[in-house]
């Protein structure tokens, strides 16, 4: 080995951190920022996100019924959306919250690299992350993907600073990053399942010792305590809150790896691998070995984390689909640490930076995609069908949401129709048509989340309403319709014999009308 190549190799030590390395950090958080706060309402608001503001908004009382009941998931990001909240409620703000903890991961991922290997290696991983789209994907969007990243981030970085060295700082550092990141997402447990089967292959180093055996024992039980009461959840509800997934294929899982490097196309996601390749071909022989040495270790702990959560979900899924790319997101610094230790063996400094330069010129122009687009196409026009009721609606009318859950975005997009009006002092605010189903108050309610209009409610409402509007989400095809909007579509017209339709994207707007 050069000596070169023996100093990109060797393991960071304890050593502080280089005051040019302090800088170069600060120079790269500041473009991150701006990558993820640039154009950050450029998108409209879709279905998720309506529905992570109306959790998050609804009184305590309501608000934990819906957590216990449905929404354990996620429930540290309603939480922190909750308090956030308090201080703005424009979309802009809003989503700044996912943005601002999106940038806290920079130095996350920096932190990671250095572990693992080096500053320089930890540099490298941090400039992937800054401009990296999927990242800024969903920087941008009023969900936990970012709190999610963050915390399973920490928790690796925790997990080798136990390794390296076992102080109770950095069990209890390991244990809260993992303990929280379960609730933030919990998917999460894969990685904590990724990294005791990683640890199984660690041989005789000086990272493996009967110490720290034992800390990261007693950091896995209390894990598994905190995370206990979601683990009760999840067993009481099944696998209904993702019963819409769908089972995976070969071209979502290549197209998932595709996304993680922030590729809309194969070029950027090839170069990524072949610097992986090249992280992972000076160890291949070994990566094989019952025990590995540190050095293989590593490498294997990233293939792991990056590899075995996607596996198992996919195998999963061929029982039931629980497969989903951004439920994945957590792979993402296993993947960015990788390409970085691959990038980091080019032995010329002038070579390896225009490498990445050219590399960071790539993923600029994704994030310049991601900024009009989504990787997964699945955004709604829920907050353009919500106006077109408000507009259109006249007194007396009446609203049925296909399904309960249809009110959410309604009820959002309403507010901000309100809010934006009330800066009038003539100002009469249109509360639009009478809520019809669901409703158990005159505001939303932990049951108005969840169920579906009968025939007999839909029977009632046409003695006391002229005109019913419909809202339809999710209701399947024009061709092979759900059973709620076959029953709507045959009780309706007994009384209303006038219906018009509206169509919007992955939405549908009707108007039953007496005449």
């Amino acid at each position: 080995m050069q000596p070169r190549e023996a100093s990109v190799n060797q393991s960071a030590d304890a050593s502080p951190v280089p005051g040019a390395h302090w800088l170069i950090l600060l120079l790269l958080l500041a473009a991150g920022v701006a990558v993820r706060f640039l154009h950050l309402v450029s998108k409209p608001f879709w279905f998720d996100e309506c529905f992570s503001v109306e959790v998050a908004r609804i009184g305590w009382g309501n608000f934990l019924r819906l957590l216990w009941w449905r929404e354990a998931n996620m429930s540290l990001y309603y939480v922190l959306l909750r308090i956030w909240l308090h201080f703005g409620q424009t979309e802009f703000f809003i989503r700044s919250l996912s943005a601002l903890i999106a940038a806290a991961t920079l130095p996350a991922i920096y932190w990671l690299g250095r572990l693992l290997y080096n500053g320089r290696v930890g540099l490298i991983a941090a400039a992937l992350f800054a401009f990296n789209a999927y990242s800024v994907r969903y920087a941008q969007e009023a969900r936990s993907y970012a709190l999610f990243l963050l915390l399973a981030t920490l928790s690796s970085c925790f997990l080798i600073a136990l390794l390296r060295e076992p102080s109770r700082r950095n069990r209890l550092g390991y244990v809260l990053a993992s303990s929280l990141a379960v609730y933030a997402h919990f998917y999460v447990l894969l990685l904590v399942v990724a990294q005791w089967l990683a640890l199984r292959r660690l041989g005789n180093t000086d990272l493996s010792s009967p110490q720290r055996t034992a800390q990261m024992r007693r950091a896995w039980i209390a894990v598994g305590l905190a995370a206990l009461p979601l683990l009760v959840f999840v067993a009481k509800t099944g696998a209904g809150p993702i019963r819409w997934i769908l089972r995976p294929g070969v071209h979502d899982v290549l197209g998932f790896y595709e996304h993680l490097a922030g590729g809309s196309n194969w070029l950027l996601p090839v170069i990524f691998a072949l610097a992986c390749i090249a992280a992972v071909l000076p160890v291949r022989k070994q990566l094989w070995e019952c025990k590995q040495d540190r050095e293989t270790w590593r490498i294997q702990f990233l293939l792991v984390w990056l590899l075995f959560p996607v596996l198992l979900t996919v195998l999963l899924s061929f029982a039931r689909p629980v497969f989903l790319g951004r439920y994945m997101i957590f792979c993402l610094p296993a993947l960015l640490v990788l390409v970085a230790a691959g990038l980091a063996r080019i032995r010329q400094s002038w070579l390896m930076g225009t490498a990445l330069a050219g590399m960071l010129l790539l993923c600029g122009q994704e994030i310049l995609f991601v900024y009009g687009h989504d990787f997964d196409q699945e955004r709604d026009a829920s907050g353009a069908a919500t106006n077109f009721i408000l507009d259109h609606a006249a007194p007396g009318d009446g609203a049925v949401f296909h399904i309960a859950e249809t009110r959410i975005p309604y009820e959002f997009f309403r507010t901000l129709r309100v809010g934006k009006n009330t800066a009038s002092p003539d100002f009469t605010a249109p509360l639009g048509p009478e809520i019809l189903f669901p409703r158990h108050r005159a505001g939303l309610d932990y049951r108005d989340f969840t169920g579906k209009p009968t025939a007999e409610l839909l029977r009632a409402a046409q003695a006391s309403h002229p005109r019913v509007w419909i809202m339809l989400m999710n209701n399947g095809s024009e061709q092979n319709p759900d059973p709620t909007t076959v029953m709507l579509s045959r009780i309706l017209p007994e009384s209303f014999p006038r219906m018009q339709r509206w169509t919007f994207t992955k939405v549908e707007v009707r108007l039953y009308s007496k005449d």
